[in-house]
């Protein structure tokens, strides 16, 4: 036993920094019903804020300190602030797209300041040695770690416990109304809250870069993912919880790391525990404790479109002949529409799954990644092309039906966190074994008679209108209608004599098939693969641009195609690049906030406002009744008394009036 009391101690180090992050997690989403996924950016940001201050400028530690944390956290949590009111009265999808748009913008704008490669984080505190167990050194800035952790804690929950404003936001979700009638402004309690979280997030974030010795905008925000984990241990509420999540996730990451060094199906687990840990408290935790903080928002439904079922007719027609076309005018670029092809049948598979049936999936591109493992090995053994592809899209049925047990028992942001969590898991355990990818690259290939990207073009532009049709079908069956009652009362598609939870399983296999197939074409493309060519980020990335592009499945799919792959292809700076995926962030947020039509609504209210101000209330009214045979003749309405009232009983000073609508 003695052998594991080092990697406890280290643990529990650790630990104290996830719990201080999953507080700062936690506190923000019982105030303001969000749960920020762009918690990981935030404190990466910071990070970097405390390192150019520090390292670039020279200055004293403790002063970027607090100004990285104290005044830089400050900001951004106003910010933050903002945008969940704005987010208030969205459905829980549009919240979990808004804030994968914070991710995606703030981990891009990091990258265009500081660039995309690692910095050497000089450590601030210090490092002596205070005391060793069984050889192993425990140093100072270990026992710094565990005492802030556990500092925060303790104050918080005294905070909660005592103060009037710390009673205010643990009443502030669930009736501001209230709380108002009580003399206490709702508002300032939210913006509160979310100052002292972003102060978490950004001391964490600065933690995290001391213990890593490096910045990097991706692991870090990876790391901080990892207090989900101990978030889920609070089941998202409490926050002594959390903070005692955070440190069972660090001993067990620990003592995982400690036997994977003799146990090689162990290696890769200890950086993924708190997956493991989130994946497993949503599955086995009772289903009344999992509910979405905040009031439930139902989407309003997709307007009809303005144009006639001609127009619309000829407008595809347009788009045919467009695409047919393109090997024709594109030149060199032809291999970015190569790869769009196979990314719309992607797209279609999420479309899918998150607009029509309303779930919501953050690991479409891990289903694409073991679409195209099983691809590569199959061609291995020497099955044909096409065969190949089909078993591709075969064996992510499984796994799509393995998701969609949680899905049954989930909705909605845990529904989003337990996919997250998968498809982590899949990307840093899975990835790197023989069954997909292995170590180095899994050979693939095109089709006999298919190696000109002209010919390969217009096969997987085949390929993409053969899942497009698949969808249309689906959509207009009444497995179509199925799923768009199961995303708009799962209630009462049961009351009508559905099995809702076949249905939410034979939806998330149909579109694990075709993430699949998207995979097996896309690594058919290159030649080879490997594990690099499916980042879990790209999953949250695909989400974002899916919600910016539209609502029709036709077209939105190729527009998707088209902003994912094809326009990078265009800007060959890379500056420019980052720059335009922080525009797609900043967009994802937008949409996200207008997704009730808000702008609609706005613009239907001014013109009935600018009608009234043209010709005033009265006539208004009286201008939308029927007019009489003889109104044209001069003879007022049966029943008026001349000269003083019309047919309604209303008096008229105006003969002009008494004119016009007599």
């Amino acid at each position: 036993m003695n052998e594991y009391i080092p990697y406890v101690i280290f643990g529990l180090a650790t630990g104290s920094v996830y719990g201080l992050s999953a507080m700062g997690l936690v506190l923000t989403y019982k105030t303001s019903g969000l749960f920020n996924l762009a918690h990981g950016a935030v404190c990466a940001a910071s990070a970097y804020a405390f390192y150019d201050l520090r390292q670039e400028h020279g200055v004293p530690w403790p002063i970027a300190a607090v100004l990285a944390v104290g005044v830089f956290g400050v900001v951004l949590g106003l910010v933050l602030e903002r945008i969940s009111a704005l987010l208030a009265p969205v459905t829980t999808t549009f919240k979990i797209v808004a804030t994968i748009g914070m991710f995606v913008a703030i981990n891009y704008t990091v990258q265009l300041i500081y660039g995309p490669k690692a910095l050497f984080f000089d450590p601030f505190l210090p490092t002596d040695e205070v005391f060793s167990v069984q050889g192993v050194s425990v140093d100072a800035d270990n026992l710094i770690f565990l005492g802030l952790g556990t500092a925060a804690a303790v104050g918080l929950y005294v905070f909660f416990r005592v103060s009037r404003l710390g009673v205010a936001m643990r009443g502030v979700v669930d009736n501001p109304g209230l709380l108002d009638l009580n003399g206490t402004d709702p508002t300032r309690v939210r913006r509160t809250a979310w100052m002292i979280g972003s102060i978490f997030a950004a001391a964490s974030g600065v933690l995290f870069a001391s213990v890593q010795r490096q910045l990097d905008v991706n692991i870090l925000s990876l790391l901080v993912v990892q207090a989900f984990g101990a978030a889920a241990i609070g089941l998202f509420r409490s926050l002594p919880m959390a903070f005692v999540g955070g440190l069972i996730v660090g001993v067990v990451q620990k003592l995982i790391s400690k036997e994977a060094g003799t146990h090689d199906y162990l290696q890769g687990l200890d950086t993924n525990a708190p997956f493991i840990i989130l994946f497993i408290v949503l599955l086995v935790a009772k289903r009344n404790t999992l509910v979405d903080v905040g009031a439930s928002i139902k989407a309003k439904a997709t307007p009809a479109s303005v144009f006639t079922p001609r127009t619309r007719a000829g407008g595809y027609l347009v788009g045919l002949v467009v695409l047919l076309a393109v090997p024709q005018f594109v030149g060199s670029k032809l291999a970015f529409y190569n790869t769009a092809m196979s990314q719309v049948v992607l797209f279609l598979s999420l479309s899918l799954l998150v607009r029509t049936s309303g779930q919501i999936s953050l690991c479409h591109v891990g289903f694409a990644a073991i679409g195209a493992s099983g691809f590569g090995h199959m061609l291995g053994h020497g099955v044909p092309w096409g065969i190949a592809v089909l078993v591709g899209g075969l064996i992510a049925v499984p796994i799509g039906a393995l998701i969609a047990i949680p899905a049954i028992r989930l909705s909605g942001l845990y529904l989003g966190l337990a996919t997250l969590g998968f498809g982590i898991l899949l990307a840093q355990y899975a990835y790197g074994k023989e069954y997909m990818f292995g170590a180095g690259f899994l050979a693939t290939r095109r089709p006999d008679g298919f190696s000109s990207d002209t010919k390969f073009y217009y096969l997987l532009l085949g390929i993409a209108f053969a899942a497009l049709a698949l969808v249309v079908v689906i959509e207009r069956s009444r497995l179509g209608r199925l799923l768009r009652g199961l995303a708009d009362s799962p209630l009462a598609l049961t009351t009508v004599g559905a099995n809702v939870n076949i249905t939410r399983t034979i939806v998330f296999c149909i579109s694990a098939f075709l993430a699949g197939i998207s995979g097996a074409t896309y690594a058919s493309l290159f030649g080879a693969v490997n594990q690099d060519s499916f980042n879990y980020v790209s999953s949250l990335i695909v989400l974002a641009i899916l919600a910016i592009s539209g609502r029709r499945t036709v077209t939105t799919a190729f527009v998707c195609a088209f902003l994912y792959q094809v326009l990078p292809g265009y800007l060959n700076d890379e500056d420019v690049q980052r720059l335009t995926y922080v525009l797609f962030g900043l967009t994802a947020i937008a949409v996200s906030i207008l997704s009730q039509r808000q702008i609609a609504d706005a613009a239907g209210r001014w013109a009935s406002n600018a009608e009234a101000r043209l010709v005033g209330p009265l006539t208004t009214r009286l201008g939308r009744l029927p007019v009489s045979a003889g109104a044209n003749s001069g003879h007022r309405r049966r029943g008026g008394r001349a000269g003083d009232e019309d047919g309604l009983g209303l008096r008229s000073e105006q003969p002009e009036l008494q004119d016009t609508y007599s």
